[in-house]
């Protein structure tokens, strides 16, 4: 029996850890398997252990894929082409691994499919990978987003001498008067105060967010002209603010 090699892998979610993956060939007559000594590993047994057949091989197939993986063999078997099933295996220490196989049945000098070869990689790694990374990134953002609003909640807090509970709603009603995120409020807010040129429009804005909790368009200190630095661009945050006290006046 001709050992076949194992395919060269990549998985960007794994970067140098190994990807495990094996090749197969199937001779339809007879049906007649040889494996890499990667289809070996995926399935839990060493070169040596088990003779591969296509018994062995779909009795390891989950039982809810295995139907289908069935079907698209003898389909395969019949008419030759290529073929992909993503599907789940259970190997024989009952570890479950999610599985790409691809292949393509291979038509002999009569016409008919002789042999039916290709690939298996396991997948299950690379997916466990990429779900805790889009967990940690989405649990990043929370708290991004978490601090920004705390930080221009503060903000209002001391500039209108308000409460933590009237600050948040202050911010939650400028969000939807102006159909933006409230992140983005919260985040020129604090763009506003941690800016030295900007810092003059600090007042302006919050004035502005305060109108707008009230229905209104501008108020009080909201309608005071301030001057911009030499050279300072205004911020969104500051020609909206802006414009509010114009309205006002």
């Amino acid at each position: 029996m001709t050992d076949l090699r194992g395919p060269y892998t990549y998985s960007s979610a794994l970067g140098d850890d190994d990807c495990v993956a094996g090749t197969y060939k199937a001779e339809v007559d007879g049906w007649k398997l040889t494996w890499s000594d990667g289809m070996y590993q995926l399935h839990g047994y060493r070169r040596g252990d088990v003779v591969p057949t296509l018994d062995l091989l779909f009795s390891h197939k989950h039982p809810e894929d295995r139907p289908r993986c069935e079907e698209i063999v003898a389909q395969v078997a019949r008419t030759g082409g290529y073929f992909c099933m993503y599907h789940r295996i259970i190997d024989s220490r009952g570890k479950t691994r999610r599985v790409l196989s691809s292949g393509e049945g291979i038509l002999g000098p009569d016409g008919k499919v002789s042999v039916i070869e290709g690939v298996m990689v396991d997948l299950t790694s690379t997916l466990q990978r990429e779900t805790e990374q889009t967990a940690r990134d989405a649990v990043a953002g929370a708290t991004s987003t978490r601090t920004v609003i705390d930080q221009a909640r503060g903000i209002l807090m001391a500039q209108l001498k308000v409460g933590s509970d009237d600050a948040f709603k202050l911010l939650v009603t400028a969000s939807s008067h102006r159909n933006v995120k409230l992140v983005a409020v919260a985040a020129e807010l604090v763009q506003l105060a941690n800016s030295v040129d900007a810092r003059q429009f600090l007042d302006r804005a919050v004035m502005a967010i305060q109108a707008e909790s009230l229905g209104k368009t501008g108020a009080g200190a909201a309608q005071r002209e301030v001057k911009p630095a030499p050279g300072h661009r205004p911020t969104p945050s500051s020609v909206r603010a802006s414009t509010a006290g114009r309205r006002a006046g």
